[in-house]
């Protein structure tokens, strides 16, 4: 009976975790204010449209002719057709179900790893704060799930010797290659698994194993075969080999790394970038302590902090690598190693589906809400107000615009939007330089030869623009402000 009270109590908490930052985010709506949503919705839309994937930079006028390739074409087809069937509210839908999934997903891992309950609970709501709400629902919430998925099995098979838990693993590549680009973190992590163990294999036949190291107890050829099957997997699909171009591409670029704040290192600034620190220490405190090192948990480590602290949009690696190498810790012996059957999972997702229904009122979770939240971060009184005069293009706007306009005003194709992998660094400089009102607008070819200017308000260029004898203002309210040129006259 007592167990039984217990078991209850868990499947509360576990609730009140997973619907409680259900219903944070949706008070958020990062979902509809995240620049990036726009174009990955109407990049979805082009998709279904034309049954097919493009292959150069589509709804773009100053790079039409780039190659592109939407390596997230998965979800957002996904987000396309969430739209189209439940308008704004599906967008806001996919947000949190894709938050409310990562947290899931972190506690399924830190839960099958550990056996502990309260650990995995626990574990999961600190490593979440650490990254979670650093950005928006967006493709990489899909790489954070599968990264759990990924580095569970992992665990799993090097505890037990169990490398058939390791043949999922191609299937699981198959579909994130699909949905998001960092399928190659999850892959980097198998390939350092394999490296790590057949190293051991080989040093042990040469009789320099150590003694201070954790034996390798998995078979070397099934490793080898695993490894080359997930590399197959991530090429099935209509990208193929692609989104390796596009690795190759982000690895070359530069500027974005000084314009873009998620691309840069952590400033120890917010309660975040502290607790992703402590996740890290504690990861490696926990791997250090055993009795017998783990040459592939302590690598797994050392790795996911060079690229973690280096870029903060990616303090997911370390915190959920370093979460399961404390969750991995060996528990107190006499401890049971349960695990949730799916009976309770299933009381939990109805229980979290009905509170986000019951809550999405009070959250102001509706389309309404929802609609202002959009009014209130985007230029919709200025495009209604240029729809309603019809000025000629093309158009020129600022970079963090660029995904709404491409949805919002879809008659004109836009000057530049969030995909820094299409544009590079040579446009994303001119831009950035250009809305920063630097003396070189004067010559940016992209503005010269505009109709329509589209920019923030608080931005210098659209207050320089006042006082241009090129450029007339037409519209300026607290958010946009709308210039055509002189030459231009209302149809």
């Amino acid at each position: 009976m007592n167990f039984l009270r217990q078991r209850w109590v868990q499947i509360l908490a576990l609730t009140a975790l997973l619907a409680g930052i259900g219903v944070y985010s949706m008070k958020l709506k990062f979902a509809v204010t995240d620049f990036d949503t726009w174009w990955h919705l109407k990049v979805g839309d082009w998709i279904v449209e034309n049954s097919a994937l493009p292959h150069t930079g589509i709804l773009s006028r100053t790079a039409a002719d780039r190659p592109w390739i939407a390596y997230s074409w998965g979800y957002e087809v996904f987000l396309s057709r969430a739209y189209a069937w439940l308008g704004l509210i599906g967008i806001g839908v996919v947000g949190t179900l894709l938050t409310v999934g990562v947290v899931f997903s972190t506690y399924w891992m830190l839960r099958r790893l550990s056996g502990r309950f309260w650990l995995a609970c626990a574990l999961a709501g600190i490593s979440c704060l650490a990254f979670l709400f650093t950005v928006a629902p967006r493709p990489v919430f899909f790489s954070y799930m599968f990264y759990c998925v990924t580095l569970s099995l992992l665990l799993e098979a090097q505890c037990t010797g169990r490398i058939r838990l390791l043949y999922w693993l191609p299937l699981v590549f198959a579909i994130w290659a699909n949905l998001h680009i960092q399928f190659v973190y999850g892959l980097f992590t198998l390939a350092l698994f394999v490296a790590v163990h057949l190293s051991q294999q080989i040093l042990s036949r040469f009789g320099l194993a150590l003694d201070s190291l954790s034996p390798s107890r998995l078979p070397a050829k099934p490793l080898i075969a695993v490894l080359g099957a997930s590399f197959v997997a991530t090429l099935v699909g209509p990208n193929t080999y692609h989104p390796y171009l596009a690795v190759l591409a982000y690895t070359k670029a530069k500027f974005a790394y000084k314009i873009i704040i998620e691309l840069q290192p952590l400033p120890f600034r917010t309660l975040n970038n502290f607790v992703e620190l402590l996740l890290a220490a504690a990861g490696f405190y926990a791997v250090g302590w055993r009795k017998k090192l783990d040459p592939f948990q302590m690598a797994l480590l050392v790795a996911a902090s060079v690229v973690s602290f280096r870029t903060m949009r990616d303090a997911w690696f370390i915190s959920l690598s370093a979460a399961a190498c404390i969750a991995n810790f060996p528990a107190p012996d006499g401890t049971p190693h349960l695990r949730d059957s799916w009976r309770e999972l299933a009381v939990v997702t109805v229980t979290v589906a009905l509170l986000l229904i019951l809550a999405s009122p009070l959250t102001n979770f509706t389309t309404r809400g929802l609609d202002r939240a959009i009014s209130a971060d985007y230029p919709v009184n200025a495009i209604n107000f240029l729809r309603r005069n019809s000025f000629s293009g093309p158009l020129y706007n600022n970079l963090n615009w660029g995904g709404f306009l491409m949805w919002y005003l879809p008659e004109l194709p836009v000057a530049i939007d969030g995909r820094n992998d299409l544009y590079g660094d040579d446009l994303d400089s001119l831009f950035y330089y250009s809305e920063s009102a630097y003396p070189s607008y004067r010559t940016d070819p992209y503005l010269n030869e505009s109709g329509i200017v589209v920019l923030q308000s608080k931005l210098p260029l659209a207050k320089v623009l006042t006082i241009d004898p090129r450029f007339r203002l037409v519209y300026r309210d607290e958010i946009a402000t709308v210039f055509t040129r002189n030459e231009a006259v209302m149809r």
